[in-house]
């Protein structure tokens, strides 16, 4: 009979901090030289199998797929192990929709002080396919120490959030999270506060 290679396994799409991945482990007795190659399809044509020509015959146990997919439809890849001229059955994933499963990571927060204003701008890890979409960012300020916290919600990401700091004086913090609407409002966790010193007379 035709000898099978061992299939990949954990067979996973996987939305990560923007980016859609398809990530596996090697099959069990799995050949040192083996290779994968990765195919996709979405919801609107079933058993019409995309090539993927990044991820064809690769080393690596994953495949990002983010700016090839199609937006706002179900999809799913299936990956395949090769061998000389042996191979595994394909092993396919679940089916995500980029939107509705994307997985936000916090925005990194640049912070920059001046005589009575504080600047902020978020910038976010995002691939450039997906750079179009309305991703906005929240905003927390509050003094060190207190658990009281100025709320700034939906700023567009691209846009330079202005606080007036005439009336704070000490040590005030900063930290965001990335946000999206789309059937239901996403988020991610928040960033690592960045604080500063306000009005410091010295």
């Amino acid at each position: 009979g035709h000898f099978q290679l061992p299939r990949p396994q954990n067979v996973t799409l996987l939305s990560k901090d923007f980016d859609m991945i398809l990530t596996w482990t090697p099959g069990e007795g799995s050949p040192p030289d083996v290779t994968y190659t990765v195919r996709y399809e979405s919801q609107e044509r079933m058993d019409k199998w995309k090539k993927v020509p990044h991820c064809k015959n690769i080393h690596r146990t994953s495949c990002n797929l983010t700016c090839i997919l199609p937006n706002f439809v179900k999809v799913r890849a299936r990956v395949k192990a090769i061998s000389g001229q042996f191979q595994s059955p394909w092993v396919e994933s679940q089916f995500k929709e980029y939107h509705l499963d994307v997985d936000l990571a916090p925005p990194v927060l640049n912070v920059n002080v001046k005589e009575n204003l504080i600047l902020v701008n978020a910038t976010f890890p995002l691939a450039a396919c997906v750079e179009s979409f309305s991703w906005m960012y929240d905003l927390n300020l509050w003094e060190a120490g207190s658990e009281d916290k100025k709320q700034y919600e939906s700023i567009f990401r691209k846009n330079t959030m202005t606080i007036d700091t005439t009336a704070l004086r000490g040590n005030y913090c900063l930290s965001a999270r990335s946000s999206f609407q789309s059937i239901d409002f996403k988020h991610s966790k928040f960033s690592q506060p960045v604080c500063v010193l306000l009005n410091h007379k010295g």
